[in-house]
């Protein structure tokens, strides 16, 4: 069974040497770090091709394997260049091999040559490699001439304005971010401040007529504002209306009700004082009632508030 425990020695102090590789003076990857300092690392590499020494003149196989001597040299835009410096196993001798990303190959840089090995079909019994694609066909000129001429319009009329669109609208954002920053954070003031406004007439709305501040009343709009003021000039009209017929019905009815004549003896009717009193009690009665109806047709027309559930 493979042991996962470690010995921690009694001096080791953990903040003093944070790791027992530090403590013992050893790097991680042990021998392999031997030179990390030159900036060089043992690394295990495997020849990609067919190579001759160049000190013993000994052919080397494509796949043998060397610990090489791994040394970052340079970069190709992002992509880094390695060095692999190996020693013959057949002598003393030492060659460098480089990679090339430009080519996305490696190449021998000193001390071997690589083997040249074009192999030709043909000469090996098999059959040629024959090009099917007519390539000495001649060429119309006037096909060519008319390509580059939509290549030519395309890039005039087509992806010239849309570059210029790109940098115009580049320049836009980028051109002075300090300046996009105040507005934007004017902007969201401004909403902000608009925000709290409405919550606070929310807010004083719903004190007003005791409703439940968990009920989120409907946003305001423009026909909401528009149907407020309808109903407050309909209101304002039926009230008018209401006074005038009021005044109309007092208008139409008797200033003083008449007075039942006396009789030759002095005194009233009981028939005729009846009927007066009949009549009073019957034009109080209307009174009462269009009164009522006319509270009742007001308080009707109170405005509505819009609610709207969570």
């Amino acid at each position: 069974m493979q042991g996962f425990n470690k010995y921690y020695p009694p001096d080791y102090d953990d903040a003093k040497h944070k790791s027992l590789n530090a403590y013992r003076g050893k790097h991680a990857l042990g021998d392999r770090a031997r030179k990390i300092d030159q900036g060089i690392l043992i690394t295990r590499f495997e020849l990609p091709f067919n190579i001759w020494c160049g000190t013993c003149n000994g052919h080397i196989g494509m796949g043998v394997r060397y610990n090489a001597e791994k040394k970052k040299i340079g970069m190709y835009y992002s992509t880094p260049i390695f060095s692999f410096r190996c020693k013959c196993h057949l002598c003393s001798g030492w060659f460098e091999i480089q990679t090339d990303p430009q080519n996305t190959r490696y190449v021998v840089v000193s001390g071997a040559r690589k083997k040249e090995e074009d192999w030709d079909p043909a000469e090996n019994g098999g059959f040629a490699v024959i090009d099917t694609e007519a390539k000495d066909e001649p060429v119309d000129p006037l096909a060519a001439l008319e390509k580059s001429t939509d290549a030519q319009t395309h890039a005039t009329k087509v992806q010239a304005p849309r570059l210029e669109q790109l940098e115009d609208l580049s320049e836009h954002y980028n051109a002075d971010p300090y300046a996009h920053s105040r507005r934007a954070r004017k902007r969201f003031r401004a909403d902000k401040k608009e925000a709290q406004a409405l919550a606070d007439a929310d807010a004083r709305l719903k004190a007003k007529y005791g409703l439940p501040t968990e009920l989120v009343l409907a946003p305001a709009d423009d026909g909401a504002a528009d149907a407020a003021d309808a109903w407050v000039r309909g209101r304002a009209e039926r009230a008018g209306e209401e006074a005038g017929k009021r005044r109309r019905l007092a208008l139409a009815g008797p200033v003083l009700a008449p007075v039942p004549r006396a009789s030759a003896s002095g005194s009233v009717a009981p028939g005729a004082a009846a009927s007066s009193l009949r009549e009073r009690i019957l034009a109080n009665s209307a009174r009462r009632v269009g009164a009522s109806v006319a509270s009742k047709k007001s308080a009707n027309g109170l405005p509505g508030i819009a609610l709207r559930k969570t």
